[in-house]
């Protein structure tokens, strides 16, 4: 099939890798504006069209895709049908009438399931032990479409957003090139998404990612594990941000009272709700991240002091 793909950060390549492997035609891709980034703040092309660049494939980046000049060379590119993975920009009707097949996206979760901005982070946070991908097709409503077909992924104890998101990427990509066969070969088939077990997952916040040290340790676990890489889990010490790392509960350890810091020769553990938790990675302001132990040697952290 002739295809334009939309995608905008990483987690949209390995689908571009595996569009380009498959026989398709890529004649285009959408991707959000350059945006500025770095200390420079120099505008900079996202990673997918950064990806069709270095191919010598044409870029769109509309400001919106509502744009009646986005809209005309849509038509005049006269795609099949234009894959989705992370474009990032509500598509409207109009747009979505443009391919004969339609607009397909592959979203990071089980639909119904975490539709939504942030549908790794959420799985992450609220501990669910399975998840997936779904590909399906893009209509008005948020992530509302018939879905084409799923694949499942276990979570596993120590899986970050980042981690998890990689690995769907990939597996997803797979999934997202089978659809784009079936539809070629006027195979497949969509089906409504059912009405229970509708969930929603909004994008992160800042705040969001303030540790709750008056959790339990698990909570604490996964809200650290669920921001990383973004937006970053953070803290205070002496009315000052730390960003932290993935952590660790603990067993058999001192009760701590939450956010209480026990400084070890090997360990540095802050307490919570339950038991407490071993922290990994602590960055500073201004200062590249360190392990736990190096941060509180420097730091001399006192007994009795608190993460806040």
């Amino acid at each position: 099939m002739r295809l334009i793909f939309a995608g905008t950060p990483a987690v949209a390549v390995p689908s571009l890798d595996a569009i380009a492997a498959s026989g398709h035609e890529l004649v285009a891709v959408v991707t959000r504006p350059d945006a500025p980034a770095g200390r420079g703040r120099r505008l900079v092309r996202s990673p997918a069209g950064a990806w069709a660049d270095e191919r010598g494939i044409e870029v769109l980046t509309p400001e919106k895709p509502r744009d009646p000049e986005f809209q005309e060379r849509l038509r005049e590119l006269a795609p099949d049908c234009v894959p989705v993975v992370a474009y990032g920009a509500l598509v409207p009707p109009a747009a979505l009438e443009i391919p004969k097949h339609g607009w397909v996206n592959l979203h990071f979760s089980l639909l119904p399931a975490w539709r939504g901005a942030a549908p790794v982070q959420h799985a992450v946070l609220h501990g669910d032990e399975v998840t997936g991908a779904s590909v399906f097709e893009l209509e008005a409503g948020l992530d509302t479409g018939p879905v084409y077909g799923t694949l499942t992924d276990q979570i596993r104890f120590n899986d970050t957003s980042g981690d998890l998101l990689d690995r769907l990427a990939v597996e997803g990509a797979g999934l997202l090139v089978a659809v784009l066969d079936a539809i070629e070969a006027g195979t497949a088939r969509a089906h409504t998404q059912p009405a229970d077990g509708v969930t929603f997952a909004p994008k992160l916040t800042v705040d969001d990612a303030r540790v709750r040290w008056d959790d339990p340790a698990f909570a604490v676990d996964r809200r650290i594990r669920a921001c990383t890489p973004a937006p970053g889990a953070w803290t205070t010490l002496r009315d000052e941000r730390l960003k932290l790392g993935p952590v660790r509960p603990v067993a058999n350890a001192p009760q701590l009272k939450p956010g209480e810091l026990l400084v070890e020769r090997k360990q540095v553990l802050a307490g919570t709700a339950t038991t407490p938790v071993q922290l990994g990675e602590v960055r500073a302001a201004g200062k590249k991240p360190m392990s736990a132990t190096d941060w509180a040697r420097g730091m001399r952290i006192e007994a009795g002091e608190k993460l806040s």
